[in-house]
């Protein structure tokens, strides 16, 4: 059976070597199962309702990437869209979770018509590498400045905005061990690296009486605080346009590089450098968002990490799908993900920035036309506390660039209609 779904010969691998790849992107990527219900819960979300919502997500997505689309690519709640959620929809817009929530399945219900549609793949393949690499990088150091704040290392201060928090303080101090362990971990080439350092500094708060032992196993908590939460008369708002489109469209780019990036490692593009069922592995993740946002969590979307397990042998969908069990054997462990403080999921945050900063070498730092761009993109969403107008000021500042330097030609219009859009908004 596993041989006609996956097809295991074809791609030159069996059934335990898909399994112990599967295994690894688990380990990789199961950070997610703590940080996330920590972002969302400072919106006033159920934290244990959000963990259920992060492990019922992430399995139904790699079960259909694995199922339907045959890929090793494993999903899960994205890093940065959660970001996008709290920081920027809730906390700085002022709209209810329920609010975003919906916003969320509208943003998936937008991705699965687009894929249908094809428009997807047109949409990736107009808008220049440059920007795409901004954004990723944008961010990134949008999640850094997160991590920073909530571990304490860096403070509110009346005359410069923000400064250096008490770095002898508890938190700040094992912030700061987490992110060298994680590091020091990958480097070494260890299987979950930032898992086990999310934990040992957890251990270590529950060692010096900085948190309440709360169990390390038990059933899985109730989803019915999030469950079907959704406002979508709030929703309908014309400010909410924007919010949706955002959420679309850094989920957009976020999977398109993903998934390019894990065939390419994985030796699965076809001879004309394209990527085999691309359109069925679209569909998975933004069906994945829109059962997510019912549930009770942000974006569904493709790990980079998955790649760890690519290089432990994984080449079908099987990969996926064992790693969508470990998922529900992780609903188990609710105890443990509720004992683990914003301090031990700081590093894990920074790690990931770096990983999404380092695109930027790819940037062509001659061409100043498509430099800048970048620049303004990664500068701007953490100095405004927001990717969605990162994303609009980078589009903006794209087009009045190159019109400016004589190059508005090589700007394909739909990049000159998402800026005049952009521009609209900020004027209205």
């Amino acid at each position: 059976m596993l041989e006609r779904l996956f097809k295991l010969k074809e791609q030159g691998t069996d059934i335990k070597t898909e399994v112990i790849a599967g295994l690894t992107t688990f380990l990789t990527m199961a950070y997610i199962i703590f940080v996330n219900p920590a972002i969302l819960s400072e919106t006033g979300m159920d934290r244990g309702a959000v963990f259920v919502a992060t492990c019922l997500a992430a399995a139904i997505g790699c079960f259909i990437m694995g199922l339907v689309a045959n890929y090793p690519v494993a999903q899960a709640p994205g890093m940065g869209l959660n970001a996008f959620f709290t920081y920027t929809v809730v906390f700085q817009m002022g709209y209810s979770w329920q609010v975003a929530l919906a916003a969320v399945f509208l943003s998936g219900v937008c991705f699965i018509a687009l894929s249908l549609f094809k428009v997807r793949e047109w949409i990736i393949h107009s808008i220049p590498l440059s920007l795409r690499t901004g954004i990723s990088a944008g961010i990134g150091m949008f999640l850094a400045l997160i991590a920073l704040q909530n571990s304490g290392i860096v403070v509110d201060h009346p005359a410069t905005l923000v400064s250096m928090g008490d770095l002898s303080a508890f938190g700040p101090a094992m912030a700061a061990l987490g992110f060298f362990l994680t590091i020091g971990l990958v480097n070494r080439g260890i299987k979950g690296a930032v898992m086990i350092a999310i934990l040992i500094v957890t251990a270590l708060g529950v060692l010096f009486g900085e948190i309440q032992y709360g169990g390390i196993m038990s059933a899985p908590p109730s989803i019915a605080p999030t469950f079907m939460q959704l406002d979508f008369a709030g929703a309908m708002e014309v400010g909410l346009i924007s919010i949706v489109f955002a959420f679309l469209f850094v989920d957009l780019f976020d999977t398109a590089g993903t998934l390019v990036g894990v065939a390419q490692k994985a030796e699965l593009l076809d001879k004309d450098g394209k990527l085999p069922r691309l359109n069925r592995a679209l569909l998975a993740d933004s069906t994945a968002t829109t059962v997510g946002a019912v549930l009770g969590t942000s974006n569904t979307t493709s790990y980079i990490e998955s790649v760890s397990g690519v290089a432990a042998g994984g080449r079908t969908g099987l990969t996926a799908v064992t790693v969508g069990i470990m998922f529900l054997l992780a609903l188990f462990f609710s105890p443990l993900a509720g004992m683990v403080p914003a301090y031990a999921t700081a590093g894990a945050l920074f790690y990931v920035a770096i990983l999404m900063m380092s695109g930027l070498v790819g940037v062509n730092w001659r061409d100043l036309t498509e430099a800048a761009p970048v620049v303004v993109v990664c500068l701007l969403m953490p100095l405004t506390y927001s990717i969605a107008h990162g994303i609009g000021l980078g589009f903006i500042s794209y087009c009045a660039i190159k019109a400016f330097s004589g190059k508005g030609r090589d700007v394909p219009i739909s990049i000159w209609v998402l800026a005049a859009l952009f521009l609209l908004k900020f004027v209205m």
